[in-house]
C-alpha cells in the first residue's frame, strides 16, 4: 500500500488523486488536505458565479472522492494542526497543490490607499470566500479601473456591470449580489501595458462584454494594428482580436447606462487620492523592437474610486518547503521539490493555464512518484497516523460525506434559479455537522 498526502482540493488536487488511482489501483490510499471545510478550491472560489457550465467540472472531482481510497480531510490546516514534515513522516509521498491564492501587489506609489483591491480579494469576496467576505469593495463612486489583460480581468468589469437579472442562475453570493445592484459604478477602464494583439483574453469570455444588459464596451480604433496583421496569431487570439475589432467598428448606441473602455498601451504609473483612491495616473506605452512596453512620457488621468488588480498570483509560501522568490512557486525540479515533496499545477509552475491544464500536470507527478518509489511495501502509517496525530490536537475532520450535508443546505437555501446559497462563514459550514470548532 503506498500512501500520500495531497495538500489542496483544488483541480491540481483530484487530478492528482485520479492518477494516482489509475497507476496503482486499490493499492494507494490519498487523503485530499484542505483548510477548508469544503472542497473544489478554484472551482468554488475563482470561477465566476456566472460560469456554471465551468464549475460543473466538480462532478469529475466527486467521483474520486467518493472512492474508497480517496479521503477528503478538511477544516485542517497544513502549517497549524499538522507541519510538513509531520506529513512527511506519515505519508510516502506529500503533494502541495494549494495553487496560487495570493495576490501580486500593484508595486506602485499609492497602491496601498483604500479602494485598491487585488483580484483574488475581489473575486472572492462575490464567490463566497470565508477570508473576503468582509472586504466591502467601494462601489459608491462612479468610476472603476481594472488592471490586467487577461480573462480575470474581463470577469471584473463583466461582474461590475451586470443586472440582477442577468446573474440568474449563477451562485453569486447574496451579499455580493446585493451590493453589487446598488453599485454606483458606470464607468469602467480596462488597462493594458500592450495592445490588442498582447492580450491573454479567450473569444467566449470576450464576447460576453458585447451581449450586456446596460454595459457596452469601447475600444479606440487607433489602437489596433492594421487588420492584415492579424494573419501571424494563431487562431484564438485572432478571434479575440476580431472581436475587438467589432467593439471599435460599432460604438455603443441607445441609453446603456455603463461603458467599459479598453485603454490599451496605458501603464498605471500612481494612484492618487486623500485618504483614499481618487485617480489613477496612467503612462501611454508604445512597443519596442522586442514586444517590451515601454514609456513614452506622456500622461492621463483616469478618475475612479475603485482599482483591482488583475496581474497575476503568487503561491503563499509554506515553512520548511523551499520557494522561488522571483516567480511566486514552490522551488522544484518538474515538480519535484526534494525526497518524497512534490508540487502540482500553479504550485509548481505558477499561475498559467486553464483548468484542464492540471490534468496533464496531476498525471506526470504521479508518475514521478511511482517512478521515485515503484511498488516497494510502505512502512508509513498514512492515514491512521494522521488521524491519531489530529485526534490528539482536537481537530475536528470535514470528510466529503460531511461536505455533502453542507452542500445540501446550500441547496435548500438558494434563491430561485440559483444552485445554491453559500454559506460565507466557516463557522456557518461546521454548525452544520454540529462541530463547534474552526479553523
Amino acid at each position: 500500500m503506498r500512501h500520500v498526502a495531497v495538500i489542496g482540493s483544488g483541480p491540481a488536487g483530484y487530478y492528482s488523486a485520479e492518477a494516482l488511482q489509475k497507476i496503482y489501483g486499490a493499492d494507494v490510499h490519498v487523503d485530499v488536505i484542505d483548510r477548508m471545510p469544503v472542497p473544489y478550491g478554484l472551482i468554488r472560489f475563482g470561477v465566476a458565479p456566472d460560469h456554471q457550465s465551468i464549475k460543473a467540472v466538480y462532478k469529475r472531482y466527486e467521483k474520486v472522492a467518493l472512492s474508497d481510497n480517496v479521503r477528503f480531510v478538511g477544516n485542517v490546516t497544513v502549517g497549524k494542526d499538522v507541519a510538513i514534515d509531520e506529513l512527511q513522516q506519515l505519508y510516502d509521498a506529500v503533494i502541495l497543490a494549494t495553487g496560487a491564492p495570493n495576490d501580486r501587489p500593484v508595486g506602485i506609489p499609492g497602491d496601498d490607499l483604500p479602494g485598491v483591491v487585488g483580484s483574488a480579494a475581489f473575486v472572492g469576496w462575490y464567490n463566497g470566500h470565508p477570508d473576503f467576505v468582509g472586504l466591502a469593495p467601494r462601489l459608491d463612486t462612479p468610476g472603476a479601473v481594472v488592471i490586467g489583460n487577461g480573462n480575470v480581468a474581463l470577469d471584473v468589469a463583466r461582474i461590475l456591470s451586470k443586472t440582477a437579472h442577468e446573474f440568474e442562475g449563477s451562485d453569486i453570493v447574496a451579499g455580493a449580489l446585493d451590493a453589487l445592484q446598488a453599485s454606483a459604478i458606470r464607468d469602467i477602464h480596462v488597462l493594458g501595458r500592450r495592445g490588442p494583439h498582447q492580450i491573454a483574453m479567450t473569444p467566449k469570455e470576450l464576447g460576453e462584454l458585447g451581449h450586456l444588459e446596460r454595459a457596452a464596451p469601447r475600444v479606440d480604433p487607433a489602437d489596433l494594428p492594421p487588420v492584415e496583421d492579424d494573419a501571424a496569431l494563431d487562431p484564438g487570439l485572432r478571434k479575440s482580436v476580431t472581436i475587438l475589432r467589432d467593439f471599435a467598428a460599432n460604438p455603443p448606441v441607445g441609453d446603456k447606462p455603463k461603458t467599459i473602455d479598453f485603454d490599451f498601451f496605458a501603464k498605471p504609473v500612481r494612484i492618487e487620492g486623500d485618504g483614499k483612491v481618487e485617480r489613477v495616473i496612467v503612462e501611454r506605452t508604445k512597443l519596442d523592437e522586442s514586444g517590451r512596453a515601454v514609456g513614452t512620457g506622456e500622461t492621463y488621468a483616469v478618475e475612479c474610486g475603485l482599482v483591482v488588480s488583475c496581474i497575476g498570483y503568487r503561491t503563499p509560501p509554506i515553512d520548511g518547503v523551499p520557494y522561488d522568490e522571483d516567480h511566486g512557486r514552490f522551488a522544484n525540479d518538474e515538480g519535484r521539490i526534494g525526497d518524497g515533496l512534490y508540487c502540482v499545477g500553479w504550485a509548481r509552475r505558477g499561475p498559467t493555464g486553464t483548468i484542464g491544464t492540471n490534468r496533464p500536470d496531476g498525471f506526470a507527478i504521479a508518475d514521478l512518484i511511482h517512478a521515485d518509489f515503484g511498488t516497494a511495501l510502505s512502512r508509513k502509517s498514512g492515514r491512521p497516523g494522521l488521524d491519531r496525530l489530529l485526534d490528539e490536537r482536537q481537530v475536528d475532520i470535514v470528510t466529503f460525506r460531511d461536505w455533502q450535508k453542507i452542500e445540501a443546505a446550500e441547496a435548500e437555501r438558494a434563491r430561485d434559479g440559483s444552485p445554491r446559497e453559500k454559506f460565507t462563514y466557516v463557522e456557518e459550514m461546521l454548525r452544520q455537522l454540529g462541530i463547534g470548532r474552526t479553523t
